[in-house]
């Protein structure tokens, strides 16, 4: 392969932490970039899952994998890993924000508990704050780094919930959509805050993943999308992550890049 090509993908020392890396998106992200020769770190509120994957990854890509146990909602558990990342390896060179998702109980508005509303919100928004304080100060020891922001199309769409329904799903609350807007916020005002001090800030908003889900939605899913399906694990999201972290995008910061099959834009 041209040297050129490789230049603009190699990431070869650096090192990565992707937070909810031990399975689903994360963990493509963690793979993605130990093919690119980074160190990784994953971390998960599952200490044995975390280790499980670590030494998967280890296996598959023979590099460096520190699985930590981390909730990141809470504040002193944030400060604590970006402090135990940074001994170990003394840099931290890729941030990808993964950790969140939706908790149970009620998902329609009206019916939904208001302590699971706070909940969503802090492990969804508060919590990658958090993590953009710790990880990114100390990006900003050595003036570099990039930071991904995983958002959602949750944040740009409003959604059809007659398809959940004819699936027979409750589908996502409304404030999960809030959350994601909101990093999708954060993410263009982090990267004109932390721009200057050499770091790039951007998101990624996939779409719907088909992962243990009703046929039936999935096939409703898939015919409201152009590209005719839903994103599929070990597969979509690993090209996205990829460029984002690597030399090719050296001059993209603040932006969000929309990986759905085009969902978004087929209403």
């Amino acid at each position: 392969m041209n040297n050129e090509i490789i230049h603009m993908f190699d990431l070869t020392g650096q090192v990565a932490v992707v937070t909810g890396g031990a399975r689903h998106l994360g963990f493509d992200a963690a793979g993605i970039l130990a093919a690119a020769g980074c160190d990784v770190v994953i971390t998960s509120r599952n200490l044995e899952r975390s280790q499980e994957s670590a030494e998967t990854l280890r296996q598959k890509y023979s590099t460096d994998v520190l699985p930590i146990e981390m909730d990141q909602t809470c504040y002193t558990d944030v400060s604590a890993a970006a402090r135990r990342v940074w001994d170990w390896k003394g840099r931290i060179d890729i941030l990808v924000n993964n950790a969140g998702g939706t908790n149970r109980g009620a998902m329609r508005l009206f019916k939904r508990n208001a302590q699971d509303i706070d909940d969503l919100i802090r492990v969804n928004l508060t919590g990658m704050i958090y993590c953009c304080r710790e990880f990114g100060a100390l990006m900003t020891e050595r003036r570099s780094g990039s930071i991904i922001n995983i958002a959602s199309i949750a944040g740009l769409v409003g959604r059809d919930r007659r398809m959940y329904d004819r699936a027979g799903m409750d589908g996502q609350p409304v404030d999960y959509a809030a959350a994601k807007a909101g990093v999708i916020g954060l993410t263009r005002d982090l990267a004109a805050f932390l721009g200057p001090m050499g770091i790039r800030v951007n998101a990624i908003s996939p779409g719907g993943f088909a992962r243990e889900l009703p046929p039936e939605f999935v096939k409703d899913y898939s015919d409201r999308t152009p590209l005719g399906c839903m994103g599929k694990d070990g597969v979509d999201i690993k090209g996205a992550i990829l460029f984002l972290a690597c030399p090719s995008a050296d001059y993209v910061t603040g932006h969000n890049l929309v990986v759905d099959g085009g969902f978004s834009i087929w209403q």
